[in-house]
């Protein structure tokens, strides 16, 4: 849009809520005449610029030869601040609260109408609650254009075929179960938080219900954290809908076929979805069923502006658009137990007699007997305990051992003294990532061949926190004649046979097994639980159980640790439920999220203290710090206020952008409800 003056002298021109029109001053230089569309002639215009003052849209004329192209969803092009810009045209009205000329659309880049009405209406309830622009949430729901792709048309999916009973056996296993497959083959939109068993294949049980969402006339929209996941719910979903019936939508599948995927989506042929966070605003047609599985995963954490949860976005798309909605997951979040307190949700849990059947968990040392066999065996990093049940299972079947951090030896320390090695250049830690090479400095690189403890002259090193590819080692050695594998990092197996075999994996890298696994050893949980945050214990029981579930049915789960912890108490009982239901009521009386609402304002000093200046007033809020963040100059401020405050805090940190930017205050970054404090 070009500057222009007021029509009359001392009439303000509306810049901060509301409408700000697009328009020719009458004192500008006279131009060619456009001819205008003589139906609806007006185009509400949401341009592309990433400045929160300019998150509104903007009125221009559309010209009478681009009346049957541009119409509402599609790309344009037009004239703002002296250049051509993109943006989305919203909507058609047949007249402008605008008294004076608008300017004409310069032209529609695509007839294609690839911004629905619905994710329109999401993208800006995602900004507000996000405090972000429209534009930057537009950014993550439309996939840029691909020319070519546009042309090809999308093959329209056949009918999906009504679910057989012979698959529901496993939502049966479920309390309220059988109930919840019934709302949805009726077209009824029930609400559900879902914890499947132990052993239970999660990815046929989200195709069944996916089956019976779409065989019911309506479409289908799940999320799981990464392409591990999705490969084996693509399969899934090809078995239970039938080949073509579904669209797998991710931002690693390349433009051309990502863009591809979104067309057949956009366009209504296909609607039944299923991908990664950059499938959350996919513009499925008559959406009837939202599914996220595993929420807890920090991997839905969008990491570009305005940060949004993928759980808050189908959340959100559920209530907007009346569709069912279920939030899975072997572990519960504390915000998926917040739904089940409320009322909003239900809880799908399996019966205790599913669950002592699907797998027993015992913790080392946690008998007299036990310690007296292997006193070391809480803080060994293998115990006797664990070795024997290797042992054993490989009888049956591979075994899995999860180890929490990946590479070799990640810290060293003199094997005397304990004291942590370091080195002689920087001061840096040593490590050692292979054991054919020697112990270097992970600051500098300097290699320390020729050792010696500082304290007590020393030159043997431990490795006090072995990585996955030690443990691997020393299992070898204790283990000759057996296969030992190893998944981690940029190696990641995503399944094993049945053959015996053992198979040392980091959280989130655990490869499934075809019959399921004899055994499950989980290694370190004190490091695990070590770690500080808000999230620590949440997260550690959600790794343990995402991998004790991969044991078939019966097996055995042992966890390396101290039996008296709560975390391990809740894996032994395999109770998620409780376990959230505790940690909610430790946060609320710590009045921390869910029970409140916080924000981040992150930047140089100056910058948040100008930020903090322009803030407006926010009932009951609280304001923490600042304080430093991470290791640069930056500081970090969070304010914190009861829920029930949610929308003012929200409101509040808009309109902060829209002032900081309107001004051109230093860059700070704001961050509602940030994953890590």
């Amino acid at each position: 849009m070009e500057p222009n003056e007021p029509d009359q002298p001392g009439k303000q021109q509306e810049l901060l809520p509301g409408l700000v029109r697009a328009r020719i001053s009458k004192a500008a230089p006279a131009r060619k005449q456009v001819e205008l569309a003589a139906t609806d002639p007006v185009a509400r215009v949401l341009v592309d610029v990433a400045l929160a003052h300019l998150d509104r849209t903007f009125d221009y004329a559309v010209p009478a030869t681009m009346a049957d192209s541009a119409l509402p969803g599609v790309r344009v092009k037009v004239r703002f601040a002296g250049q051509d810009v993109d943006g989305f045209l919203l909507e058609r009205v047949a007249a402008s609260e605008h008294e004076g000329r608008l300017q004409p659309l310069r032209r529609v880049v695509s007839a294609e109408p690839v911004l629905s009405a619905a994710v329109a209406r999401l993208s800006g309830d995602i900004a507000r609650r996000y405090a972000g622009t429209r534009s930057d949430v537009l950014r993550l729901a439309i996939p840029p254009r691909h020319a070519t792709t546009e042309k090809e048309p999308s093959p329209v999916a056949g009918p999906v075929a009504a679910a057989p009973q012979r698959a529901r056996s496993g939502w049966q296993e479920l309390v309220h179960g059988p109930s919840f497959l019934a709302a949805l083959a009726d077209g009824r939109t029930p609400r559900a938080v879902w914890s499947p068993p132990p052993g239970a294949d999660w990815t046929a049980l989200v195709a069944e219900a996916a089956a019976v969402t779409a065989a019911a006339g309506r479409g289908v929209l799940v999320c799981v954290p990464d392409g591990k996941d999705l490969a084996r719910l693509d399969a899934a979903l090809t078995a239970a809908l039938g080949p073509d019936r579904h669209v797998v939508l991710t931002a690693e599948s390349g433009p051309a076929a990502r863009y591809r995927a979104f067309l057949a989506v956009s366009r209504g042929a296909v609607r039944v979805v299923a991908g990664t966070r950059a499938a959350a605003f996919a513009p499925v047609a008559d959406l009837g069923l939202v599914v996220i599985w595993d929420d807890g995963d920090d991997l839905y954490v969008e990491p570009r502006a305005p940060y949004p949860h993928t759980r808050e976005v189908l959340l959100t798309r559920a209530e907007l658009e009346g569709t069912a909605a279920l939030v899975g997951g072997y572990a519960r979040t504390v915000e998926g137990h917040f739904l089940v307190a409320t009322g909003w949700a239900a809880e799908l849990v399996p019966e205790r007699a599913v669950v002592r059947r699907g797998v027993t968990v015992a913790v080392t040392g946690a008998t007299d007997r036990e310690l007296e066999r292997d006193p070391s065996g809480r803080a060994a990093q293998v115990p006797r305990q664990a070795f024997d049940l290797i042992r054993a299972a490989l009888a049956t079947g591979p075994v899995l051992v999860q180890a929490p951090r990946a590479g070799y030896a990640a810290s060293l320390a003199c094997a005397r003294c304990r004291t942590p090695a370091r080195c002689r250049a920087c001061a840096g830690p040593l490590r050692q990532s292979r054991a054919d090479l020697a112990p270097a400095c992970a600051w500098c690189g300097t290699s320390a061949g020729d050792f010696a403890c500082t304290e007590c002259g020393h030159r043997g090193l431990r490795a006090p926190v072995r990585g996955e590819a030690r443990t691997a080692e020393e299992l070898g050695r204790a283990l000759p004649g057996t296969r030992i594998r190893g998944s981690s990092g940029d190696h990641v197996i995503d399944r094993v046979g049945a053959e015996p075999a053992v198979v040392v994996a980091t959280p989130g890298a655990e490869p499934v097994a075809e019959d399921g696994y004899a055994a499950v050893v989980l290694l370190d949980t004190a490091l695990v639980l070590g770690r500080p945050g808000l999230r620590t214990a949440e997260e550690a029981l959600r790794r343990w159980m995402n991998a004790a579930a991969l044991v078939r049915p019966g097996g055995k789960v042992l966890a390396v640790g101290d039996p008296a912890d709560p975390t391990l108490q809740a894996l032994v009982r395999w109770d998620p439920g409780g376990f959230a239901a505790r940690e909610t009521e430790e946060r609320r009386s710590a009045h921390l999220p869910p029970a409140s609402r916080m924000a981040t304002i992150s930047g140089e000093a100056g910058a948040v203290d100008d930020a903090l200046t322009v803030l407006g007033p926010v009932p009951d809020v609280e304001v923490l710090g600042p304080v430093p963040a991470g290791d640069g100059d930056e500081v970090r401020v969070v304010l914190r206020v009861p829920r029930a405050r949610s929308a003012a805090l929200a409101e509040a940190l808009g309109q902060l952008q829209r002032v900081r930017a309107a001004r051109k205050l230093d860059a700070v970054r704001v961050q509602v409800d940030p994953y890590v404090l």
